[in-house]
């Protein structure tokens, strides 16, 4: 039956009307303020959606498992999520406290380091943070194995919790930028509740630790990071952090530019940076440069022949055009480099443009034929770089455009490529006679860019290095003066000494040329123009509690 119908045959009164009325503006106010409501907590949603910062990048992430981390990527995010001894004051260099309360009390040995820890500091998981805690995260990084575990086992006798908020390392020799070690990412605390020790028991999709974000989705697209609200330090200015994998450049320029993300973020192709560039100038979004300590450079084999002649290594380091490569390939957005050491560093020497200066063929071609070569028996040379970098294929390309036009037939070069998985997996075992890479310092000290390359534990001149780090970047370089003047520096205390000590290590490093240093990055970080906060650290951090959207 119809309800008009139904209505037509009741007889109303008229109190029931005014009762009806009074119900029917009772549940008008009432709808009323539920949607007032519905709208101010949509309105509180929106607004907090709209205060996180989505963040692009086409870094691979393989782990976060700060035992087992090792790439750039997961460095970073590490330093956003996690707490480390110590770090550097923003902007800066300088070396400050973090969990820590103070800088460590050196025994006069140099072996002991005592260091004060923070109070009031809890986990993720509202674990108490204490020096056993501290303890914990340090062995677990030393004891798992994990692809940085070197870091620390290579220096450490021991670490102990000497009481509840002091901590105590017995080092195996006097190491003077232990401190400086202390920053990596992967150091950091964790929460002795969500991790074991034990070799290889890895959680690489898991973080629970102290930092100011905590990780609320690992996905292999994508991760997510949520405001931990009982972070003992200043809070993020904004309310997280959205970041997007994306599988090319290409994806990520065009991510960017559609205003899909609000940062882009490592990496972009030269052509891309320009042409971002262009549209900065044109007040479309905001571009950030800052100079980076990441060097690339050309691993020389020198057990591989014709390489163990020097005068062939010196040659090749003489015909190299730096500021060729930096125009042609790299659009201006790096800067040629002269040493392993970049110029971030005041003990940086420049001594590849001391010796060879760039496309000095005259040298060059002196020195190959003082070795036996000439247009009739020219030298040929092959140089290997990851399939997946564009950019170190056109540098190699250059370098043999480069020998074909100025060399006088004195010199060829062939070049080849392999996927960057298997390239590093035979760089150790001395399969290429030459390598393009590059190097994103494990901490920030000049040692790490020298000890890396230089360092030999096992061999002699004569045969190179059978094992150690040379042997590992596939230069298989042996110095008896090198080890001793790298064993130095790590002892030496004195800032003015280490520079000396420094200085003629890299004398030997242009002499002998186990490697060649080709150029020093250019960091190019974009942003919507309505977010602040971007900071690009002297020291290759990025902190992403800066970021604010307007």
């Amino acid at each position: 039956m119809g309800t008009d119908r139904l209505l037509a045959k009741i007889s109303i009164r008229p109190w029931v009307l005014k009762v009806l009325a009074l119900f029917s503006l009772c549940c008008f106010l009432t709808a009323s303020c539920g949607l007032r409501t519905n709208q101010s907590v949509n309105s509180a949603s929106d607004n907090a959606q709209n205060d996180r910062i989505t963040i692009g990048t086409t870094l691979k992430l393989r782990t976060i498992d700060p035992a087992d981390a090792y790439e750039v990527i997961s460095g970073q995010l590490l330093h956003n999520l996690g707490d480390t001894l110590y770090t550097y004051e923003s902007g800066t260099t300088k070396l400050i406290p973090d969990l820590a309360t103070a800088m460590p009390k050196i025994s006069p040995d140099g072996l002991t380091y005592v260091i004060p820890l923070r109070q009031g500091v809890v986990f993720h998981d509202d674990t108490l943070f204490n020096a056993a805690a501290m303890e914990f995260s340090l062995q677990r990084f030393i004891k798992n194995g994990g692809r940085p575990a070197f870091l620390l086992g290579d220096a450490v006798e021991s670490v102990k919790a000497t009481g509840e908020y002091e901590l105590t390392f017995k080092l195996k020799k006097p190491f003077a930028a232990f401190s400086a070690l202390l920053t990596f990412a992967g150091t950091c605390a964790i929460s002795p509740k969500a991790y074991e020790i034990g070799e290889g028991k890895f959680k690489p999709d898991t973080f629970v630790g102290t930092g100011r974000y905590k990780l609320a989705k690992y996905g292999t697209n994508s991760l997510k990071f949520e405001v931990f609200d009982k972070y003992w330090g200043e809070k993020p200015a904004n309310q997280g952090i959205d970041l997007l994998l994306l599988s090319s450049s290409a994806n990520l320029f065009n991510t960017f530019r559609t205003g899909a993300v609000d940062v882009a973020y490592l990496s972009l192709d030269a052509d891309q940076v320009r042409s971002l560039d262009e549209g900065a100038k044109k007040g479309k979004w905001q571009e950030f440069a800052a100079e980076s300590s990441t060097v690339s450079y050309m691993t020389l084999n020198i057990k591989s022949k014709p390489l163990d002649n020097i005068d062939v290594r010196q040659a090749i380091a003489a015909m190299i055009d730096r500021p060729l490569i930096n125009d042609r390939v790299l659009r201006g957005q790096a800067q040629p480099l002269y040493s392993l050491i970049p110029t971030t560093f005041d003990v940086h020497k420049p001594v590849f443009k001391e010796l060879y200066g760039d496309a000095n063929m005259t040298k060059a071609k002196e020195l190959l034929t003082k070795a036996g070569y000439s247009a009739a028996n020219p030298l040929v040379l092959q140089i290997w770089h990851p399939s997946g970098s564009t950019k170190r294929a056109l540098v190699a390309s250059t370098i043999k455009a480069l020998a074909k036009l100025k060399m006088d037939g004195i010199m060829q070069v062939e070049v080849n490529s392999v996927e960057a998985p298997t390239l590093f997996q035979n760089v150790e075992k001395g399969i290429y006679p030459t390598v393009l890479v590059d190097w994103y310092a494990d901490f920030f000290d000049a040692d790490n860019y020298i000890q890396p390359f230089l360092d030999c534990a096992t061999g002699s001149a004569a045969g190179g290095c059978e094992k150690g780090a040379s042997q590992g970047q596939g230069s298989f370089y042996y110095s008896d003066r090198a080890n001793q003047l790298i064993a130095q520096q790590r002892k030496e205390p004195n800032p003015e000494i280490r520079k000396a000590i420094f200085a003629e290590l890299q004398d030997i490093l242009g002499r002998d040329v186990p490697f060649i240093p080709l150029w020093q990055d250019k960091d190019y970080t974009f942003a919507q123009k309505n977010v602040t906060g971007v900071s690009l650290e002297p020291t290759q951090a990025f902190p992403f509690w800066f970021l604010k959207k307007q």
